[in-house]
């Protein structure tokens, strides 16, 4: 025995179908229960909605955080497109579109207020560069570095309280004061070890680590360009060790930068034989580069894109190495051609997924359908000069356009 109700039915087999104005849809089967049991199972279904929608309505009105809002917004929507319930969707939809509106001023609030923290939070760390400046610039004669240094921990531990609490932050504004604030931490560490190593005993310790130093780099000049990184080490450790403002101290300097020269003139004479032999190779891949720049037309044709990138990227394997000023240049020419084909294949994905193109038209033609279909009601009414059936006509019908755009922006 079947049984109806103004938003749904159940027939002999039990199949419970969903009335949406005036349309059915089938929305599951539940056997072996009574058919009022069958219904009252998608009823349930749909109180359960309708509990999520009050909660997302409390939510709106409690000031709720605007992009959480914005997420439950999405998942809501989705979930009312073709709900498994039986009970008053539209009603549920209306009350959805309603609160949408007050999340979109939400989001536009939410937006606003953060540029406000932004702003706020670069001048305060702007701030901190100024200041962090004014301690480098001091005289270094008349500079007490003990009180200094202090004021200049300070200021980096505020920077350190920004990071951690503060709002996150463009990296190119933020980048911009951090280089200010580090290079003048970095100009006042540099001007407090020179006043320390103009002092007597300093410039003893000094002179013997610098020429222990020297002597080690010239022992890398007989490796020539493998002594390369051993004699960067040596110059990190020569900047580490200060200067002993002495005649001695630029003599050693002298015998450590010739040494460098030595090995830095062969890695060179190296790179120079590696270049002539790389010039060949990169002749070749700037041939693939044009027939993947001529050839590979993704928007056109993508299996065939495909495979002729496919080809074009067997041949740059097999092509080797070029020339390292080069490295860069080809690459990035390379990873752009792919990049579009990429982007295609995932842009005809999209388009082509049977399941969400078919689900999406189904509610658009229903919802059209039933546009239409009011659409008539509402000039019959007008024509019978009927003010309840006009009123009623006119708010469904409203409803239903207003559901019709929630559905299209979340295509």
């Amino acid at each position: 025995m079947a049984t109806n109700t103004t938003f749904g039915r159940v027939d002999e087999e039990n199949n419970v179908f969903a009335i949406e104005g005036g349309v059915e849809r089938r929305v599951g089967q539940y056997p072996n229960v009574t058919p009022a049991e069958a219904l009252a199972y998608y009823e349930r279904k749909f109180t359960d909605l309708e509990a999520q929608v009050r909660l997302f309505e409390q939510r709106v009105k409690a000031n709720a955080d605007a992009n959480s809002l914005k997420k439950s917004l999405q998942t809501l929507t989705l979930e009312l497109m073709e709900p498994a319930a039986v009970g008053d969707i539209e009603a549920l939809r209306k009350r959805l579109v309603e609160a949408s509106e007050k999340v979109t001023v939400a989001v536009a609030a939410k937006t606003e207020e953060n540029k406000e923290q932004i702003a706020a939070a670069l001048a305060e760390r702007a701030k901190i560069a100024e200041a962090a400046e004014a301690i480098a610039n001091q005289d270094a004669a008349k500079t007490q570095w003990k009180n200094s240094s202090a004021q200049m921990t300070a200021l980096f531990e505020q920077w350190q309280t920004q990071q951690k609490s503060g709002p996150k932050l463009p990296k190119s504004d933020a980048d911009a004061i951090w280089k200010r604030f580090s290079t003048a931490r970095t100009k006042f560490d540099a001007a407090k070890r020179q006043y320390f190593a103009s002092l007597d005993a300093a410039n003893k310790a000094a002179k013997g680590k610098k020429l222990a130093i020297v002597t080690s780099a010239e022992a890398l000049v007989a490796k020539g360009a493998d002594g390369i990184v051993e004699y960067r080490k040596l110059l990190d450790e020569w900047k580490a060790a200060g200067r002993s403002q002495s005649k001695v101290d630029d003599e050693l300097w002298a015998r450590f930068k010739a040494a460098g020269d030595t090995i830095y003139a062969a890695k060179g004479e190296q790179i120079a034989v590696e270049n002539t032999e790389y010039s060949a190779n990169l002749a070749v891949k700037l041939e693939l580069l044009a027939e993947a720049e001529k050839s590979v037309k993704p928007e056109k044709d993508l299996a065939e894109a495909k495979r002729v990138l496919q080809s074009i990227q067997s041949r740059w394997e097999k092509a080797g190495k070029v020339p390292r000023e080069k490295v860069r240049e080809v690459e990035d020419r390379l990873k752009a051609i792919e990049t579009r084909v990429r982007k295609a294949e995932d842009e005809n994905w999209r388009k082509t997924d049977p399941a969400a193109i078919e689900r999406t038209n189904s509610v658009l033609s229903q919802l059209v359908d039933s546009i239409t279909k009011l659409e008539a009601d509402l000039a019959t009414a007008k024509a019978g000069k009927d003010a309840k059936k006009i009123k009623a006509a006119t708010e469904a019908l409203e409803a239903r356009k207003a559901w019709l755009e929630v559905v299209k922006a979340a295509q």
